[in-house]
C-alpha cells in the first residue's frame, strides 16, 4: 500500500520524517506503521514522536496485533509477533 511504512532497522526520526512526508501528500489521511519482532519498539517510539512531539494533531485509529509463522534456517517455524498502526491526521 502507499500508505504504509515498513519499520525496521533505520533510526526513528527517519521514520517520522518518512510519516510526515506521506501526510505532506494532500489525498493521504491515514498512514500505517507495520512492524514485526524487535523493531515493535521502534515503531511504538515513532507513533509517540509523532503524536506528542512532531505532528500533535495526529490521532491513533487502530492498533492491531498479530502473529506470523516463519521458517528459520534450519526449516523450525518461528512465532514472530507483529504491529500495525494505524495513524490519522485531523
Amino acid at each position: 500500500m502507499e500508505n504504509s511504512i515498513y519499520v525496521g532497522d533505520k533510526g526513528v526520526m527517519n521514520y517520522v520524517t518518512a510519516v510526515m512526508t506521506l501526510f505532506d501528500k494532500p489525498d493521504i489521511n491515514e498512514v500505517i506503521l507495520k512492524a514485526r519482532g524487535k523493531s515493535i519498539v521502534k515503531a511504538v517510539d515513532v507513533e509517540e514522536v509523532l503524536k506528542n512531539r512532531v505532528m500533535k494533531s495526529v490521532n491513533i485509529k487502530n492498533i492491531a496485533l498479530g502473529t506470523e509463522i516463519l521458517k528459520s534456517n534450519t526449516g523450525k517455524e518461528i512465532n514472530v509477533s507483529t504491529i500495525e498502526i494505524t495513524i490519522s491526521k485531523e
